[in-house]
C-alpha cells in the first residue's frame, strides 16, 4: 500500500543541488513559485519553498506532497508524475543539458506546474476540513447546494435569501456568505467586475456591519482586483479576489468572491469568503475558504 504523503498546505520541496539553487536557476524558481498571492493587502508567497540537495532524495523528502526535482543531465527532460513515492503526491522532474535549457523548461512549464499544484493543494485542504462538517441540511434545503463546512463555523445570520457563517479564533475570524441572485443580473457582455462590486457592497450594506452599526463592508478599490473565469461543479462562473474594508472603521482583510451561473435553475449562486486577521498573514486563512467553496455541489 502506498505511503501517505505529508507536508504543510502550500509548501513545495525543491530538490536541487546548492550550486544551482544559489544561482540563476534558483532565482527563477523563487521568482515564479514564491511570487505574491493575488488579492492580499500585503505580499505573501504563493508557496513556501523548502530546498534539499539531490543526494537527500530519499526518506522524509519523498513523502512530501509536492516535489520539484531540478538537475543537469545528458538530455532535456520534463515530466509530472502522480503518486510516485506516496499518495496523494505530485512530483515534477526538470532536467536540462545546460543552465539555459533548465531555465527554458521552467519558463515554459511554470503555468502548467502551478495549476496542477494549486489543484492538489485545494484537494489536500479539503481532506483536512472534511473530517467534521456541519449538518448540510439547512444550506441544502435553502439553496439546493452542498458545501462541506467544518463544525467550527457557526451561523451568524440566516434568512430566506442569505446565510452568514463565521469561524472565530484567537486572532480574528473567517466568514462565508451564501446567497443567490437572478440569472439576468450578470451576462458576458456586462462589465462583470463593476457588477460584482455593486452586488458585494449592497450585501455588505445590508448584512455585514463593523463594530459601529453604521459601518458596513465594501470592496476597497485602491487595491488591485483580480477577475478570472472558472468552472465549479461543471458550471461556469467568475472568481474575484481583492481587499475588503468597513466604512468609517479600521477593519479590513482579504476576500474571494464566486458567482456560479446555474442556468438550469435560472439563478446565479453567490459565495463569498473573507477573513479578518489583524497583523497576521492571510494566505492560509483564505486558502481554507477557497477550499470550502471549490468543493460546492449544485443540485
Amino acid at each position: 500500500m502506498p505511503r501517505k504523503s505529508s507536508g504543510e498546505i502550500n509548501t513545495i520541496s525543491v530538490v536541487i543541488d546548492d550550486q544551482l539553487w544559489n544561482g540563476i536557476v534558483g532565482d527563477s524558481i523563487r521568482n515564479k513559485f514564491a511570487s505574491p498571492v493575488e488579492g492580499l493587502s500585503k505580499e505573501e508567497p504563493r508557496f513556501d519553498i523548502n530546498q534539499f540537495p539531490i543526494d537527500v532524495m530519499e526518506g522524509f523528502v519523498t513523502k512530501s506532497r509536492t516535489i520539484i526535482v531540478v538537475k543537469e543531465g545528458t538530455e532535456n527532460y520534463f515530466a509530472i508524475k502522480t503518486n510516485q513515492y506516496a499518495t496523494p503526491q505530485t512530483v515534477v522532474h526538470i532536467t536540462g543539458e545546460s543552465l539555459s535549457d533548465i531555465l527554458r523548461i521552467i519558463e515554459k512549464r511554470t503555468p502548467q506546474i502551478i495549476k496542477i499544484i494549486e489543484e492538489g493543494e485545494i484537494k489536500a485542504h479539503q481532506l483536512l476540513l472534511n473530517d467534521s462538517v456541519l449538518d448540510p441540511e439547512i444550506i441544502q434545503k435553502q439553496f439546493q447546494l452542498t458545501l462541506k463546512i467544518p463544525k467550527k463555523y457557526t451561523y451568524v445570520l440566516k434568512n430566506k435569501s442569505f446565510i452568514w457563517l463565521k469561524k472565530e479564533f484567537q486572532n480574528g475570524s473567517n466568514s462565508l456568505l451564501i446567497s443567490q441572485l437572478p440569472i439576468g443580473i450578470i451576462n458576458s457582455e456586462d462589465n462583470v467586475l463593476e457588477k460584482v462590486i455593486k452586488v458585494h457592497d449592497s450585501i455588505g450594506a445590508l448584512y455585514i456591519k463593523g463594530k459601529d452599526r453604521t459601518s458596513s463592508l465594501y470592496i476597497d478599490k485602491s487595491y488591485p482586483l483580480y477577475l478570472s473565469q472558472l468552472t465549479l461543479d461543471g458550471k461556469p462562473g467568475y472568481e474575484i479576489k481583492g481587499v475588503w474594508r468597513t466604512k468609517d472603521n479600521f477593519m479590513f482583510g482579504a476576500f474571494a468572491n464566486y458567482l456560479i451561473v446555474d442556468a438550469k435553475n435560472k439563478r446565479i449562486i453567490y459565495l463569498d469568503g473573507f477573513c479578518y486577521v489583524p497583523s497576521q498573514d492571510r494566505r492560509d486563512y483564505m486558502h481554507e475558504l477557497e477550499s470550502i467553496i471549490k468543493g460546492v455541489k449544485i443540485n
